[in-house]
């Protein structure tokens, strides 16, 4: 593999799945959820495959049963401030906790102790923040800070008071934020949704069809999720020549005017 490849990147390019929720190919590595542990010859302690470098004749074993125990403790930490509404939440089949806990065998939370209670965030027109399902991976705040460039939100707090928030905590609409979405796109679980696709499907039942944004020229490449001959959202694809799966508010929130009443739908001669 090429110089600086990590161990995750290189086990991925062979066909070896190692989990990860705070990883993302399009973001920078931060290391943090420490889902991705794997064990390397040589070393005393487990690695964190996202951010460690591979090196010649390097030994690494990705499935151990210390890996797993491992593994399976941080998903149970997680789960221990997690609400537990699978079945009505949003991201439902999407969800890379759930799917980590399903895969893990994650049953009974042994960890009981306080839990956060916040407010569900749902003031603006796009997007729903709910920092209860928050896991802290920090993927949006990467997004918006070193992909987009707006710096609109950050940790805040410390310790287990720790959270996601805009500066003095005021809602997106009042700070820096250009609603693009690009944060929405990259949260591994429910913690942030988009609030024109609440309570309009799962994720299985959308066919997906790709085609070209109408808004400018540059080509960016919107990936439809259709019900019912509806558009119910828009994502991306992460390998777009143009976009790299990014998309500005226009390309990822301004679709309804395709099912609107006023739309022309055949040719029209004006008369006078």
């Amino acid at each position: 593999v090429p110089h600086g490849t990590t161990i995750l990147q290189a086990a991925k390019s062979v066909g070896i799945k190692i989990p990860h929720l705070c990883y993302h190919k399009n973001l920078p590595i931060s290391g943090a959820c420490r889902v991705c542990m794997v064990e390397v010859e040589g070393a005393r302690t487990l690695i964190a495959s996202c951010a460690y470098p591979v090196t010649e004749g390097m030994k690494v074993w990705t499935n151990t049963e210390r890996v797993i125990h491992a593994r399976r403790f941080v998903l149970e930490l997680l789960l221990s401030d997690h609400p537990y509404d699978c079945m009505t939440c949003e991201k439902t089949g999407d969800c890379k906790l759930q799917n980590y806990a399903y895969q893990y065998g994650v049953r009974d939370i042994r960890f009981a102790g306080e839990k956060h209670s916040y407010k569900v965030e749902n003031g603006n027109p796009f997007i729903i923040r709910d920092y209860n399902k928050c896991i802290l991976c920090g993927r949006c705040i990467r997004m918006c800070s070193d992909v987009i460039g707006v710096d609109a939100i950050d940790f805040s707090n410390r310790g287990f008071g720790t959270k996601v928030s805009t500066p003095f905590n005021v809602d997106l609409t009042e700070s820096t934020c250009i609603l693009c979405g690009n944060c929405v796109n990259v949260c591994p679980v429910g913690a942030l949704r988009e609030k024109q696709a609440e309570s309009m499907g799962r994720i299985w039942e959308f066919a997906k069809v790709n085609t070209v944004c109408p808004y400018c020229g540059c080509g960016c490449v919107l990936e439809l999720n259709i019900k019912d001959n509806r558009i119910v959202k828009v994502l991306s694809p992460l390998e777009s020549p143009a976009n790299s799966g990014n998309l500005c508010i226009k390309g990822k929130f301004c679709y309804e005017f395709v099912h609107s009443p006023e739309r022309l739908t055949k040719p029209l001669i004006r008369q006078g």
